[in-house]
């Protein structure tokens, strides 16, 4: 397994210090370097990389800053000086908080979690049939709730937070609609309105321009509403 990596730092002997690091481990390929977040927000809209090491303190836009306007995000691990934004960094979902200078034995451990987070998602990927494909989400501070992909029902967006419900509960996350979408798949679940993501096989009713799961009706967007009937009424002829 190869993953690709980025470094943003705006001092010249950090990325070298990471770069250096990176050369050592055979799993890991440099893509590129970049001194601010503005260079890496471009690059990353027509690149795709695996892992990205993020300074926090650097010109014109800060790291947590440009963490924060991230929709899909790579794994990001952050290298700083500074200990004080820990928990912030890890609401922004940063897999690592590495403080500098950083050991080497340190940045092989939290290469370590990334390469195992990647492993289990191609395992969930290629799953048996009988296995249940799964999510864990942050519902709070440090608390990770397992979630079954195919008992989830709807999504309803909360401004910079999403509900999550399911036939056994009710989830609150930390994340935008349009993100969590797009890590559902593509072929069971459909965005109906600004404000709902459904499962397309949990749909109990279409009538007009709403539908109606779990005995709760939701509107349809009208920019949604051809696509979203022709989907469910396709899929259930299937």
């Amino acid at each position: 397994m190869i993953l690709k990596v980025i470094v943003v730092d705006d001092e010249p002997l950090a990325i070298n210090v990471i770069k250096n690091y990176i050369l050592r481990v055979t799993e890991l390929q440099l893509e590129g370097t970049f001194s601010n977040a503005m260079d890496a927000s471009s690059y990353l809209r027509d690149n795709q990389v695996d892992i990205m090491f993020l300074d926090i303190n650097m010109p014109f836009l800060d790291g947590l800053e440009f963490l924060s306007t991230l929709h899909q995000k790579p794994f990001v691990i952050i290298t700083t000086a500074h200990q004080e934004h820990a928990l912030k960094s890890f609401e922004l979902e940063a897999i690592d908080y590495l403080v500098k200078p950083i050991p080497l034995p340190r940045f092989l451990k939290s290469v370590d979690r990334v390469l195992g987070l990647k492993q289990g998602v191609q395992r969930n990927s290629n799953t048996s049939a009988a296995e249940k494909p799964s999510i864990f989400v942050k519902v709070d501070k440090k608390k990770l709730q397992k979630i079954f992909i195919d008992e989830i029902m709807v999504v309803e967006s909360l401004k910079d937070y999403i509900r999550i419900i399911t036939p056994t509960g009710k989830y609150i996350i930390h994340k935008t609609l349009s993100s969590f979408t797009d890590e559902l798949p593509s072929d069971k679940f459909l965005r109906i309105h600004r404000s709902y993501t459904i499962a397309v096989d949990k749909v109990n009713v279409v009538e007009g321009n709403s539908v109606e799961i779990g005995g709760i009706r939701y509107t349809i967007g009208r920019s949604y509403l051809n696509d979203a009937k022709s989907r469910i009424l396709n899929t259930s002829n299937e």
